[in-house]
């Protein structure tokens, strides 16, 4: 059936070379990273070349005539990947590459206008599925060579508005550079790859592979006859809530928009697995997003797994933003699959915990160091700056502080004025994490020691290290100077560990099990406990900062002398208390003189002591 397309460039009647619009547009160049906004057009990551052909993306004999809505022929694939692609159910071993952004597996598809996912009997990948038109070259729409070829064969060699395809053993590249749009538009171009590489898995290759869209240039992404115009969905102001271009079209604000965007996805053609990249079929929003957004940090690319036929996420583990307060707002992307469908999120590496007094927001409210229910602080302290800081009282402050307006306070940081986050020690402003050593495998983050892999979950081929999941050590993967590979876990340990098995709270060092807790130094307020750093109880928590500007360390087991029920200073007299256990027991302390008659009287006591137990002794014999 004829459309109005067919009809598009009249003078194909006439003759066989019919003027169009000239690009007015330049190629997005290696590290070109300028967008237009206003003009919609934006520039995302640089091609892979270097696969021969005038323009490094194939020969003459792997690339398009000039067409509209063409294909490749099948192209036999086995040469290449040996076991297929296993694309969700089905094993496939051809590929169609068709003009208008995709590559199909059981036929050609000269579909211009994209259907949503999914699509019976049409399994495609598809990085830019719109109506390409790639008539033009060197300004004029040639209309002659195939509008509508079945198989397009050999291209002419012109420098852009080609399509590509390139194969090597384990490796297909197909690469759309400069295309335009219908009808024989070229003034918008998109230049954009669709990779696919063979996977090993667990050490045998079984038809899974890995696919990456990378994207150049997104100028335009609705074609004529898609309901476009200009490259892009036409927008009209509704009557009496009808949209006057197209009724179907929903009126959001007085206004409407027809025409259809591309789609970028996966669809496996069963009426039930699919993935598409949000944003898909909307116009003015998914040109955009292909070029500057990305799953895995680098603008305009885009990867993904395929592992027992399904699409896994290739982001699990990569560092996130919440959008969380305070603490929270690090986390780590968690990947939760099934079947065929996976989901990702960003989970939180910090969850909210007690406010401390350490200039971060702990509880995740968005305050810092707000005392919110309870004290931050023991009696007759403020929290300042991240420290506790007592009162300056009569004899002045313990021996590495100094009386400030605002109390004692370390020396060395007094006139010294930290940023949002950080705090003074020795002089000096540190983060949260600033002279932190967590215990093995934790590691230090927005001023907590938590364990990077906790929510990450990986594939049977990786093992998670620092929060990424890496290939298993035991299946290609490497370690490095002062590691070795464990088998059973297919992650590098230290040397001589690999065959250890260690009880909870011990870790292995140079092949011995020994306390994790050993050498290591937890936040602010925290003590090491079983291989874990964990509030202190209050009993235990010292309240004011050390003069030596360090952090809380391991548990000596101890109460720290400075202790309010133990130890702390106490402002009428200068006097300390010590700590039971670790003196004569008395009360107070003063003088040398005093401290003298103290003593004696302590000797004292003890002998009237003694004499009382010989005593007791004698009377008990005596009664035997």
């Amino acid at each position: 059936m004829l459309r109005l397309r067919d009809f598009a460039c009249l003078a194909v009647l006439i003759a066989a070379l019919v003027p169009c619009a000239s690009a007015s547009a330049q190629r997005c160049l290696p590290g070109d990273t300028t967008d237009d906004v206003a003009g919609n057009r934006f520039c995302g990551t640089d091609l892979r070349t270097g696969f021969g052909g005038a323009a490094g993306f194939g020969t003459n004999a792997s690339c398009l005539s000039q067409n509209d809505d063409g294909s490749s022929p099948p192209i036999d694939i086995r040469p290449y990947f040996p076991m297929g692609l296993r694309f969700f159910d089905r094993t496939h071993n051809q590929i169609f590459v068709n003009t208008n952004g995709n590559i199909t597996f059981s036929g050609r598809v000269r579909t211009f206008t994209p259907d949503p996912f999914p699509v019976a009997n049409q399994p495609m990948i598809a990085p830019f599925w719109a109506d390409v038109d790639i008539r033009t070259a060197d300004d004029m729409c040639q209309e002659s060579f195939g509008q509508t070829c079945t198989e397009c064969g050999p291209c002419q060699p012109f420098a852009d508005n080609q399509v590509w395809w390139h194969f090597e053993e384990g490796l297909a590249v197909f690469t759309w550079d400069e295309v335009g749009y219908f009808d024989c538009h070229d003034d918008r171009r998109n230049s954009f790859q669709l990779i696919l590489e063979a996977a090993e898995v667990c050490g045998e290759s079984a038809g899974d592979f890995n696919v990456e869209f990378r994207f150049n240039r997104c100028e335009w992404d609705v074609g004529d006859a898609s309901g476009g115009s200009g490259g892009f969905a036409q927008e009209a102001t509704c009557l009496f809530g009808v949209c006057p271009i197209d009724p179907t079209a929903p009126c959001t604000g007085g206004r409407c928009r027809a025409g259809v965007a591309v789609q970028s996805g996966f669809d496996a053609g069963n009426m039930t697995n699919f993935y598409e990249i949000p944003g898909s079929r909307e116009s003015r929003t998914i040109n955009r997003r292909l070029c500057e957004e990305s799953n895995v940090g680098m603008p305009g690319v885009w990867r993904f797994q395929l592992r027992g036929g399904a699409v896994q996420c290739p982001t699990a583990g990569q560092e996130c933003d919440t959008e969380m307060e305070g603490a929270c707002a690090a986390g780590r992307i968690s990947c939760a699959c099934s079947g065929a469908s996976c989901t990702t999120s960003c989970v939180p590496q910090v969850t909210p915990r007690a406010e401390r007094c350490n200039q971060l927001d702990d509880d995740c409210d968005g305050m810092v160091d707000d005392e919110g229910e309870g004290a931050l602080c023991a009696s007759g302290q403020r929290c300042i700056d991240g420290a506790c800081v007592g009162t300056c009282f009569e004899g002045g402050c313990p021996t590495g502080l100094t009386c400030t307006d605002t109390g004692c306070v370390e020396s060395a940081c007094v006139g010294v004025t930290c940023p949002p986050g950080e705090r003074c020690r020795g002089g000096a402003c540190v983060d949260a994490c600033g002279g932190v050593t967590c215990p093995a495998p934790t590691i230090c983050i927005g001023g907590a020691c938590v364990d990077p892999c906790a929510s990450v979950m990986c594939d049977e081929c990786t093992a998670c290290d620092d929060g990424s999941c890496a290939p298993r050590c035991d299946l290609g993967g490497s370690c490095g100077a002062g590691e070795e590979c464990q088998a059973s876990t297919g992650r590098c340990v230290p040397s001589g560990c690999a065959t250890v098995s260690c009880s909870p709270g011990m870790i292995c060092r140079a092949g011995a099990c020994v306390d994790a807790c050993v050498g290591a130094t937890c936040p602010e307020g925290e003590i090491c406990r079983a291989g874990a750093c964990v509030a202190m109880p209050p009993e235990v928590d010292a309240g004011t900062p050390r003069p030596d500007g360090g952090v809380s360390g391991v548990d000596s087991g101890m109460p720290p002398v400075n202790m309010l029920d133990a130890g702390m200073s106490e402002p009428d007299a200068g006097r300390r208390r010590r700590p039971p256990g670790t003196g004569d027991g008395c009360c107070t302390v003063a003088a040398g003189a005093e401290r003298g008659r103290q003593d004696g009287a302590l000797v004292f006591g003890i002998v009237i002591g003694l004499a009382a137990i010989t005593r007791l002794r004698r009377r008990r014999t005596m009664r035997g």
